[in-house]
């Protein structure tokens, strides 16, 4: 600490923050959680100041049937936030995911736009640093009757891990920075304006999402449960299964309120007890409502909205492990139940959440498993023999979008009638074809093998015995 009680470093960060024209609150909410890094604070969130959230303890969207016509008359008092900050990266991408092609000639982002003119609501994108130029260019490519809103989410510098100062980075200055995580979007909502101008337009109601989340559409029972009970914040959650011990999960604060527990919040020695499904049932499906009256009273008050830290340890550069070990300071959106009184969890069905994260995901997504409804929303296509299939790509031939593009060049196969699907080695497919039960395809040959047009694969398949 400095003489005047200030940690060393801080006013550094102060005038790196200012000199980057970032506003007030966000130098306020950086110093606040700054100083508990310095402090020696973690962000963890022990299992002694929690419990378990129950089945009977949370509401059920299947029993909010009878507030559609509600959420249907209220629409027009709505808007849908898409947060649209992701690049991509683990699927080699440089630019905004959301212009990843979903169905033929259709983006995350058109699909988006389709989904929200059909309900005749307001839409506004909250973009990245990374991620804005290349979704204002496709916007603007677009013959749209109403333009979406767009603002921009801040950036923290990052930490030194070594003496808690901010990393430097000559080379790419732009690496000393990070998104602080989606937890910006209600300081950037109000920094920007956005939040104003929408209440200023008579809209109440927000229902936020990822933009690679295409389950995640503006549903008129919720919106009517949300608006008639006039809640201040509301989560979606579903319930864990041994393929969600990653996401977090919600839980109840021995102060009573409902709170999300991330995994990079558990402290090691209780991960045994983070995964367990049968006491943490719920996770966080990252779709989340909020009252917009009730967020702009809270920053009014509070002067910030200082939620729950996370410490996440990185490299200077992400792409060398050799770069220098940073500190990101990052909040997670959905932790923002443990500031509101009233606040509540509703149980969803998985078909409000499959996100896009890696290529195996997108090849389900583009297969026939999925289709549109009347309503413009993907759904999962009827005719499918199961509600889910899990899909392993070899990584080192489909990991990147380019090279995955290379091997389905005519389209993915039909998976509707898949139950699982593995592909070890590098194998093309041709157009038409059919994957059928559990299937393992492998290819041992040191060249590119191809499947013929229109075959159909019912068994495990080995190439070049």
């Amino acid at each position: 600490m400095t003489p005047a009680g200030e940690p060393e470093h801080l006013k550094s960060f102060i005038q790196k923050m200012e000199a980057e024209g970032l506003s007030p609150i966000v130098v306020d909410t950086f110093t606040y959680y700054y100083k508990q890094v310095v402090a020696g604070e973690t962000g963890l969130i022990y299992d002694r100041d929690i419990t378990c959230v129950g089945p009977n303890d949370i509401d059920h969207m299947a029993d909010l049937v009878k507030y559609a016509e509600a959420g249907k008359k209220v629409f027009e008092n709505a808007v849908k936030i898409i947060l649209n900050g992701g690049l991509g990266t683990t699927m080699g991408l440089t630019h905004a995911k959301s212009l990843i092609e979903v169905k033929p000639c259709k983006t995350f982002l058109e699909i988006i736009l389709r989904q929200t003119q059909h309900h005749r609501m307001k839409l506004a994108f909250m973009n990245s640093f990374n991620t804005h130029k290349d979704t204002l260019a496709a916007l603007a490519s677009y013959n749209l009757a109403v333009t979406p809103m767009v603002f921009v989410q801040h950036k923290f510098p990052k930490i030194l891990k070594k003496n808690l100062a901010p990393a430097i980075c000559s080379d790419d200055p732009e690496l000393e920075w990070n998104p602080p995580g989606h937890g910006d979007v209600y300081t950037a909502l109000y920094t920007s304006g956005t939040l104003q101008a929408l209440l200023d337009q008579g809209v109440r109601y927000a229902f936020i999402a990822n933009s690679d989340n295409l389950g995640a559409t503006v549903d008129p029972s919720l919106l009517g449960y949300f608006s008639k009970h006039n809640l201040p914040f509301m989560m979606e959650v579903a319930e864990r299964t041994p393929a969600d011990l990653k996401g977090g999960h919600i839980a109840r604060h021995n102060n009573s309120r409902l709170v999300l527990r991330e995994s990079a919040q558990c402290p090691k020695g209780e991960l045994e007890a983070f995964i367990d499904i049968d006491c943490y049932r719920f996770f966080n499906t990252n779709n989340i409502w909020i009252n917009l009256e009730f967020l702009l009273r809270l920053i009014q008050d509070k002067k910030t909205v200082r939620l729950p830290m996370i410490l996440n340890p990185k490299t200077l550069d992400p792409r060398d492990e050799n770069s220098p070990p940073v500190f990101q300071l990052e909040t997670a959106m959905g932790s923002a139940i443990s500031l509101f009184e009233g606040a509540r969890a509703v149980k969803v069905p998985k078909t409000r959440f499959f996100p896009v994260k890696t290529c195996n995901d997108l090849m389900m997504l583009r297969s026939d498993r999925f289709i549109f409804a009347d309503d413009k929303k993907l759904i999962l296509n009827p005719e499918c023999c199961s509600d889910f299939i899990r899909i392993q790509l070899d990584p080192s031939f489909y990991g990147r979008l380019d090279l995955f593009d290379q091997r389905f060049k005519d389209g993915v196969p039909s998976l509707k009638d898949c139950a699982s699907l593995t592909i070890r080695g590098d194998v093309r497919f041709e157009k038409g074809v059919t994957i059928k039960g559990r299937v393992a395809i492998e290819n041992n040959q040191p060249f590119q093998a191809v499947i013929k047009q229109g075959s159909i694969i019912d068994k495990h398949v080995v190439l070049g015995n």
